[in-house]
């Protein structure tokens, strides 16, 4: 063999790989945007969850929570369901630290109320990190090097990190024995 038929192979094996390559990356890209986008569903779910039981009670348990501080949850409610400002996790963070506020012992407020809240609260502190776990890979992915290089999922936006105050920290470090969560 010529050393051009040994320079036309090893380009042919290059240009194989690369192919190959591409093709892994394309259906990694695809199956992080699957990702994404179920951790999205799952944690607006939540989102949307916590809002409805916080419209419940400030409308039918009013006088357990205090008049003024019902009409401040109802107002943190109104601006989540339609941000004036078009910034979704600030309107969710009025409405954690109002629901934080609460007292532990609401009088007249049924506890499976409460325990929903509660739930709801750690469901969403672990499903945003789920989905912001799945931007973090997909960020990782499409900013190296190579698929930038190739434009892989170039023309498709990258996925927005969903950062909101949560009791995460408290919510695995208490399942964990006390132990410290990852930041």
């Amino acid at each position: 063999m010529t050393p051009d038929v040994w320079l036309l192979l090893a380009a042919a094996a290059v240009v194989l790989l690369l192919t190959a390559w591409s093709a892994w990356t394309l259906t990694r890209l695809g199956r992080l945007e699957a990702r994404v986008e179920r951790a999205w569903t799952a944690l607006d779910t939540q989102l949307r969850r916590r809002t409805g039981l916080a419209a419940e009670l400030a409308r039918d348990h009013a006088a357990a929570v205090g008049e003024e501080r019902a009409a401040r949850l109802a107002a943190a409610v109104r601006e989540v369901r339609a941000p004036r400002t078009g910034d979704r996790e600030m309107a969710e963070n009025a409405l954690g630290r109002e629901l934080r506020e609460l007292p532990e012992d609401l009088p007249g407020v049924p506890g499976a109320l409460r325990a929903d809240l509660e739930g709801t609260a750690t469901r969403i502190g672990l499903a945003r990190r789920f989905y912001n776990d799945a931007v973090r890979d997909t960020h990782a992915l499409r900013t190296r090097r190579l698929p930038g290089l190739l434009r892989l999922h170039a023309s498709r936006p990258l996925p927005r990190f969903f950062d909101i105050e949560d009791d995460l920290r408290e919510v695995t470090g208490s399942a964990a024995g006390g132990g410290r969560a990852r930041p």
